[in-house]
């Protein structure tokens, strides 16, 4: 027999369609979500009969539809993904991105003085970008990103440097994840 799921309540926060989801274990009360308003919103869950969640902040500086936001394994970065072909890692501790950023398709690494650190400019992806993953394995440091170009790119996350490409879609891509120990990808689109 099947159970039978009650709906405990509904967060309301953006103007577009919300195209993912992100938590962690390790911050149980915290999700990331992702929308066609160009945003992602920090949400804190709340246990109350009136309230389920409380929209914390709102981060902003994609200029098209951002399709997928994750979050590292300590729960201090996300990683987001969208249309103008960019990723973009925000520190959550301070939600600093950083200046600088439009249709220019690069990954920058920031501080939280707002300093950029690294940028990957030459090897970035030609199209929009459509999803970005984390490698769970915290030994295995690597940031996996699948886009409109019909590739798949593995990133150094300890110094933002391409790894890898790898070739061999027919079509665009909408969905990668990386197994849980950072050795394996799988790749999806058309």
């Amino acid at each position: 027999m099947t159970e039978q799921m009650t709906l405990r309540g509904t967060l309301k926060g953006h103007n577009g369609w919300v195209t993912q989801i992100a938590t962690t274990p390790q911050f149980p009360d915290m999700i990331l979500s992702a929308s066609r308003d160009k945003t992602i919103i920090m949400w804190k869950l709340t246990r109350d009969e009136t309230n389920y969640g409380i929209p914390q902040r709102a981060l902003r500086g994609h200029s098209h539809f951002v399709s997928d936001v994750v979050i590292s394994s300590d729960g201090q970065f996300a990683l987001s993904g969208s249309w103008d072909g960019t990723l973009r890692l925000w520190d959550l501790t301070t939600c600093v991105l950083g200046p600088g950023h439009c249709w220019d398709r690069t990954i920058k690494l920031w501080n939280t003085l707002g300093v950029c650190k690294y940028t990957v400019q030459d090897e970035s992806h030609s199209e929009w970008v459509s999803c970005v993953r984390f490698s769970p394995n915290s030994s295995n440091p690597i940031i996996v990103s699948c886009g409109w170009d019909k590739l798949v790119k593995v990133w150094n996350l300890a110094n933002c440097k391409l790894k890898t490409n790898h070739i061999g879609h027919t079509g665009y891509l909408n969905t990668v994840t990386v197994s849980p120990d950072g050795s394996l990808c799988a790749s999806g689109g058309k």
